[in-house]
């Protein structure tokens, strides 16, 4: 299968494009100003978008699992990414900085509750987000569980999922001096911070092709360079992240606290061969948590276009009109 046939087969589970409704820009302290839309039902059911990355930024696309006609849909760029600003910037950039915007888009839009929708790094920081306000999220939505924790970082950056992709990994690792490979993420860190933007730039979009190419099952075409400075803000903002291991109190904080959302119904999506963030962690999460409702889609990987994840989603958020309308 070619890719734009498996985009095509997702695409065609996905509501036709919508135009947003509002668009604003929300000065959220700190020197940051954070871009937010809405789309679908002014009056509907509210779901907030929480994009992967850190600093992948949200899309047009995002809009499209949601019945426009029942679901009032909140998308935003985090901090530093996307159409916020300052844009690739890590001052002030922080897990809890995060949470504490979503709050305040909260407060702003004027909405009581809420369904949390996120993957890969947006799951990460739904989970975070509905343990620090566990009143406000109605329900979770999660896809591509990453957990943050050592464990997954070493796997995807210290050489495990390497094993299955040694020409991609090649291409991210040779870039750095032997003596340095024992730490990419601190190797990477270096050069992605170094005050030489061309620099910045070859190592950014190195570390964002490393990840793209590993995102779909089935990539049947060359990984190409993404755009400057989208690499530019997507890798210093994850690099800085993972450097800091999320900005958690513990390694493991996540599951430890769990217990504070186990009242939240959650649907957790998961791709059965994804190799960004292994299938483990979100059995890990599922497992004991009588609320949550784990989906293992078989033949599918990591991206939140993956057909079968793509037709799962949108069958969960069509149910759950009923529920909360």
């Amino acid at each position: 299968m070619d890719r734009s046939s498996g985009q095509n087969r997702a695409v065609a589970h996905l509501y036709p494009p919508i135009d947003a409704f509002d668009q604003r820009i929300l000065d959220v302290g700190d020197g940051h100003r954070v871009y937010v839309e809405q789309c679908g039902n002014p009056n509907g059911i509210p779901v907030v978008v929480l994009h992967g990355g850190p600093g992948g930024g949200c899309s047009p696309a995002m809009r499209r699992y949601f019945d426009p006609s029942v679901y009032r849909i909140v998308l935003f760029d985090q901090r530093g990414c996307g159409r916020s600003r300052p844009h690739a910037s890590v001052e002030n950039n922080t897990t809890q900085h995060l949470i504490n915007d979503i709050e305040l888009i909260r407060v702003d839009l004027g909405i009581e509750k809420w369904i949390i929708f996120g993957g890969s790094w947006g799951a990460t920081l739904s989970l975070l987000y509905a343990q620090s306000h566990p009143t406000r999220a109605e329900h979770l939505v999660l896809r591509g569980v990453f957990l943050m924790t050592q464990a997954e970082l070493d796997w995807f950056y210290g050489g495990g999922a390497g094993q299955f992709f040694p020409e991609q990994w090649a291409l991210f690792s040779d870039l750095i001096p032997l003596a340095e490979q024992d730490d990419m993420i601190g190797a990477y860190h270096r050069r992605l911070f170094s005050g030489d933007t061309p620099q910045e730039t070859r190592y950014a979009r190195a570390w964002a092709g490393w990840e793209n190419a590993l995102a779909a099952l089935r990539v049947n075409h060359p990984v190409g360079h993404a755009p400057a400075d989208y690499a530019r803000a997507f890798a210093r903002l994850e690099n800085h992240y993972f450097t800091h291991r999320g900005f958690l109190d513990s390694d493991d904080q996540i599951i430890a606290n769990r217990k504070t959302i186990e009242h939240i119904p959650a649907d957790i999506v998961q791709g059965r061969y994804d190799m960004i963030c292994p299938p483990v962690s979100a059995y890990r999460l599922a497992n004991g948590w009588r609320n949550a409702n784990l989906r293992m889609i078989a033949a599918s990987g990591h991206a939140l276009s993956e057909p079968a994840i793509t037709a799962e989603l949108v069958r969960i958020m069509n149910n759950l009109r009923g529920q909360y309308a």
